[in-house]
């Protein structure tokens, strides 16, 4: 059976994005939310071992956090009409479904009508600086801590933290409105927007932290903000593109982490356990995308997990044309991590030594630095050709600069192979 701590640590991971996003769009105040989000969490800790688990977690963290905003409130003696909002919210919370919108509020704000997807958009106004918006819908939506943000963008712990208070502090001064913008103004964030979501997927896809391996609750947020993101763009075939490629990587999930807990990459994977109908919708909206003939990087790289699902091997994957798809993306994206990617699938196509070329250049420009994976991909491709002892210093690199379980498992065992075969 659950514990209280373990109920109340998974509903604040599910919640904590819900509830913080409904107390901004009151109070237009990210530090008193996220203040009152943390404060439920607290109280969760202090009751639920006593009290008992609710029969709706993640109902109760969201209803405490609104209560704790009031308390926090009242002390100030400040903003009454905004006491009056969140009272009449938490009294209403327990009528409602959790996360449904109610009539009044699809008459109020149009047919999307949810906190978060405002959340997105209001992190992601150009007023603010473009390094800063991802960053803050990871902390806030996603509930990702300032070093988990820090270790994906590759930057210090203290850069992260500055961002984010420089970002927040312009959205107070400059009142930037917690909305979705009208649709004339849609185009401009969409850049913006579409990296958040698919941060977000990413990072439930292969947690950052050293706790859970997978984050289900993270990357089924992306996918669904990803759908609504459609219903509000249904002719923008990056959108499209965007909830292809979520979809088209999900369908793996499961077969990704093994009994032993250690990350299973993509070619060891049994390919029975992959998720057919999501495959499906996958493709389906990728085609559809791909019709509208505006590729963009997302329509890429879906392509390529589409060239991924579609193999009944790793041997029987066309490595050469996912080559190809990489130079594409190359062109519309540059990126290092994009060459790295590309680096690994030369490998597969033309053989090890191609692939450790690409990535010893990449490694000597030093854009990645401290980044585990080109560190990884490096040790693989080193293992495969036969050099243990310089895959297993690889190994070891890579093994400093991640703290996911999954992760760790996975290369501590190619490790072990290596020291056993040098």
């Amino acid at each position: 059976m659950i514990d209280a701590r373990t109920a109340a640590e998974e509903a604040f991971r599910q919640e904590s994005g819900r509830a913080l996003a409904g107390l901004i769009r009151v109070l237009g105040d990210f530090d008193l939310a996220e203040d009152a989000v943390q404060d439920a969490f607290v109280a969760a800790l202090e009751h639920w071992p006593r009290d008992g688990i609710p029969d709706n977690p993640g109902a109760w963290i969201t209803t405490t956090a609104r209560r704790r905003a009031i308390d926090r409130l009242r002390r100030a003696r400040v903003l009454s009409e905004k006491r009056a909002i969140l009272q009449a919210e938490a009294d209403a919370e327990a009528r409602l479904t959790p996360g449904r919108p109610t009539p009044d509020e699809i008459e109020a704000h149009g047919v999307i009508p949810d906190d978060r997807l405002r959340l997105i958009f209001t992190c992601c106004h150009p007023a603010l600086p473009p390094e800063g918006r991802v960053a803050l819908t990871l902390r806030t939506l996603g509930g990702l801590q300032t070093e988990e943000i820090a270790r994906a963008f590759l930057v210090p712990e203290v850069t992260m933290a500055q961002r984010l208070v420089r970002a927040k502090r312009k959205i107070r001064s400059a009142n930037i409105p917690f909305r979705v913008p009208p649709d004339e103004l849609l185009p401009e964030r969409l850049s913006s927007v579409l990296s958040v979501l698919y941060l977000v997927f990413n990072e439930g896809y292969l947690a950052s932290g050293s706790g859970a391996a997978i984050r289900h609750d993270l990357s089924a947020e992306g996918i669904r903000l990803g759908r609504l993101l459609l219903d509000l763009m249904p002719d923008e075939p990056e959108v499209i593109g965007l909830l292809a490629l979520m979809l088209l990587h999900d369908a793996r999930r499961t077969a990704r982490i093994g009994r032993d807990g250690a990350l299973v990459v993509l070619e060891e994977q049994d390919r029975t356990a992959w998720d057919q109908a999501l495959i499906a919708e996958g493709s389906e909206l990728l085609e559809r995308a791909a019709s509208m003939r505006r590729p963009g990087p997302y329509q890429l790289q879906a392509a390529i997990a589409a060239v991924h699902d579609g193999a009944a091997s790793a041997e029987a994957t066309d490595w050469p044309h996912i080559v190809s798809l990489y130079d594409r993306l190359r062109e519309l994206s540059p990126s290092p991590v994009i060459d790295l990617n590309r680096a690994a699938a030369l490998a597969m196509a033309r053989g090890p030594e191609a692939g450790l070329r690409e990535i010893d250049r990449l490694d000597a420009d030093g854009r990645l630095a401290g980044y585990h994976l080109l560190h990884a991909a490096r040790a693989d491709l080193l293992r495969r050709a036969d050099r243990p002892d310089e895959a297993a210093a690889a190994y070891r690199r890579a093994l400093s600069g991640t703290v996911n379980p999954a992760e760790v498992a996975y290369l501590e065992r190619r490790l072990a192979e290596c020291l056993a075969g040098a």
